[in-house]
């Protein structure tokens, strides 16, 4: 299983696609946190990156199934599929290795963007006037969102043997996760509005990003990652 994971990441960097999907990622938060008026760190006079932790799921709903749409359609399409399902690894160790290669991918992107908080670590007056529970607390937050992502991402591949299709229907659902069930919230009432707000990815996300860490919305992102791979491996075994 072990090869397996790396050598999907071996995969994705030997693509100048891949390099191109992670230049495009970084140089679009760099504009979003230093560049772009109104988000610009700069503009605000505080040390704080809630520039950061506010655009960058939006970022990843674009950018995760860029990263897991090959994964699984790319083998079924170049006929490679046949010959790892009849290897001696089961079907749940497979969705296993392929998912954590592109866990693995997405903890490589949101790396650089450490040096972020060095920069308004430094920045700050005095140097480290910084609230750094509160950053550590949403950046822990953003990779549960990326995780559930790429279960998402994964389980979207798995459905198809085209990429672009893949890529659309990760988009869509990480989009319904994140956006649409809180948008639905706003429309609701009463039970209703509370129970679509539970199961948006943005109201355990927002929860997280306040420096507190409760183990419900933890509970939740393990859960929601636990479902889609589980979804992922019924595909599988039933093909």
């Amino acid at each position: 299983m072990q090869s397996l994971i790396w050598k999907e990441v071996n995969t994705f960097f030997n693509n100048l696609s891949g390099y191109i999907v992670l230049i495009v990622f970084l140089v679009s938060l760099g504009l979003i946190v230093w560049v772009f008026p109104g988000t610009s760190v700069l503009e605000y006079g505080y040390a704080e990156l809630e520039s950061l932790f506010a655009y960058t799921p939006m970022v990843m709903v674009f950018l995760i199934p860029a990263i897991t749409m090959r994964l699984i359609a790319e083998e079924k399409k170049t006929g490679t599929w046949e010959l790892l399902v009849t290897s001696p690894i089961s079907g749940f160790q497979i969705v296993l290795a392929k998912y954590l290669a592109a866990l693995v991918l997405v903890v490589l992107a949101l790396l650089p963007t450490l040096l972020y908080y060095y920069s308004v670590y430094q920045l700050g007056e005095p140097p480290g006037n910084i609230d750094s529970a509160a950053f550590f607390g949403s950046y822990l937050g953003l990779l549960m969102v990326s995780a559930s992502f790429a279960a998402v991402g994964v389980f979207s591949s798995s459905l198809t043997d085209n990429q672009i299709v893949a890529f659309v229907v990760g988009v869509f659902v990480s989009f319904l996760l994140y956006v649409g069930f809180s948008s639905l919230a706003t429309f609701g009432g009463g039970s209703w509005e509370l129970f679509w707000e539970e199961v948006s990815i943005a109201y355990h996300y927002e929860r997280m990003s306040r420096g507190v860490v409760v183990s419900n919305n933890l509970y939740y992102f393990v859960g929601l990652i636990v479902t889609f791979l589980a979804l992922t491996w019924g595909v599988v075994e039933k093909r």
